[in-house]
């Protein structure tokens, strides 16, 4: 069964202070009219030390932004370029949020708490800073429900009401206004890179790569790779290895993040910036979570090589500091490493036992054939065959007569209808009664139902160790 978070002291850890200068901008957060606590993750709070807040001094430190003890004395604004849609951008940066502060958990990692709609930064452009609650209600669902399905991603620390009113193009307007915090392991993004790169500044690239090794510590690239001891090269094998397990998770979920461009890939590997996400409705690899994605880029089906580019742009970057053919290395283990998260995952989340590659494919090959015949939503599908249990498809269920189950499915949890949902009509529902009523209750028992979930599926296996460059 997955374990909770576990309580750590709270221990202030701002290192990012020693590259600040020309990674990031100091800003004041926005002065907002009012600040009622609507959400607040007391399950992660306690792993930073900071669950023991009364709601006033929650309010103080993630509403009014005030430091908190021997941290960040001013939030800090990051600056990148990046790739928006293939198409390169140099004037971005966060333009709606911040970094506010750095701790230490129990395990020694380095955790950050970052902003979304907290007012107005040097990058925000004609942007007015702000979130929209839906946004942000929004933004719990998608995290919670990752977390639930074993995807590494950001956790939604803290929603605040604001109590503004903002105009928005794609939502009834005027709506509600919040400031949301994030608790993640890093928003050092691949954009970062990319503006070093384009201001030909191969000091401070070195240094940042020192930085992310030093944070976001990983394994050393396999022995038979060329360039294993160069930082650069390192950083990259990490890197990939990271957001190649970070795909194969979407995949399996059957989540749409809907905007991975550069500068929304995170270096720690991490799943974050949720906009304009969905989760697939029927198996549809065509299905695109963003209005705005005419051509289709980011479909669910295509995410794994947009990762893939954007981890191509990481190595072009570096392209500063290490030679070209031990960047293209660490790239050509993508697809392998890929190929071995979704087998390791996709049995996970069926609970049998992984054979060998050939089968854990055809299987996948199968159930996929299966969705798509059946219309049923992956959610659904996973769901009545936990287990090894047969669903009615007779391709599929054959092969999977042949696994031995890894989990049981005999707890009332696995005999209801079906699991707790956050398709759009779901999420629809519990945002119209927020909206109509101030009625949070179907959040709440929402969440409770996702978290249980998670306690069900246990911890998401990781992999066994690196991959032979070449290997499947």
């Amino acid at each position: 069964m997955r374990s909770e978070p576990q309580a750590s002291a709270y221990r202030p850890a701002p290192r990012i202070e020693t590259i600040a200068g020309w990674l990031a901008s100091p800003v004041d957060a926005a002065q907002f009219p009012n600040h009622i606590l609507r959400f607040r993750n007391d399950r992660w709070a306690r792993t930073v030390g900071l669950d023991g807040f009364d709601e006033a001094q929650w309010l103080s430190h993630f509403g009014r932004f005030e430091p908190l003890p021997g941290n960040l004395p001013q939030p800090l604004a990051l600056r990148y370029h990046g790739h928006q849609f293939r198409v390169y951008n140099p004037n971005i940066g966060d333009g709606r949020g911040f970094l506010f502060a750095q701790m230490l958990d129990g395990e020694e990692r380095v955790l950050d708490l970052g902003t979304k709609g907290s007012g107005q930064t040097p990058y925000s452009r004609d942007g007015d800073g702000r979130l929209t609650l839906k946004g942000a209600v929004r933004e719990i669902l998608a995290t919670e429900m990752l977390e639930a399905l074993g995807v590494y991603t950001s956790k939604t620390f803290s929603v605040v009401e604001t109590g503004e009113a903002l105009w928005r193009g794609d939502e009834p307007s005027p709506t509600r206004s919040a400031a949301l915090v994030r608790l993640s392991h890093g928003h050092v993004r691949i954009g970062s890179f990319q503006r070093l790169l384009a201001l030909d500044d191969a000091e401070h690239m070195a240094a940042l790569v020192d930085y992310c090794l030093a944070t976001f510590p990983g394994p050393l690239p396999p022995e038979n790779v060329p360039g294993r001891d160069e930082p650069a090269v390192v950083l990259l094998h990490q890197v990939v290895e990271r957001m190649a397990d970070t795909a194969a998770a979407w995949m399996v979920a059957g989540f749409v993040h809907g905007v991975l461009n550069s500068d929304n890939i995170n270096i720690s590997g991490e799943s974050f910036d949720y906009g304009p996400w969905r989760w697939l409705p029927r198996w549809d690899p065509a299905f695109t979570a963003a209005y705005f994605d005419h051509s289709g880029l980011y479909a669910f089906g295509r995410q794994p090589e947009a990762v893939l580019w954007d981890c191509g742009q990481l190595a072009v970057a570096l392209r500063l500091l290490a030679d070209t053919a031990p960047l293209v290395a660490a790239l050509d283990r993508f697809a392998p490493l890929y190929q071995q998260a979704m087998a390791r995952r996709f049995c996970w989340r069926l609970g049998v036992e992984q054979g060998d590659h050939a089968a854990d494919v055809a299987l996948i090959q199968a159930a996929e054939k299966a969705m798509a015949a059946s219309g049923e939503a992956p959610e659904m599908f996973y769901f009545r065959h936990r287990g090894a249990r047969p669903g009615g498809n007779e391709a599929f269920d054959a092969l999977l007569a042949g696994r031995c189950p890894a989990a049981a499915a005999d707890d009332p949890f696995w005999q209801q209808d079906g699991p707790p949902s956050t398709l759009i009509d779901e999420v629809e529902r519990v945002w119209s009664a927020i909206d109509d009523s101030d009625d949070w209750t179907a959040l709440h028992a929402k969440v409770a139902a996702i978290r249980e979930l998670g306690r069900q599926l246990g911890p998401a296996p990781k992999p066994a160790g690196h991959v032979s460059l070449g290997s499947s």
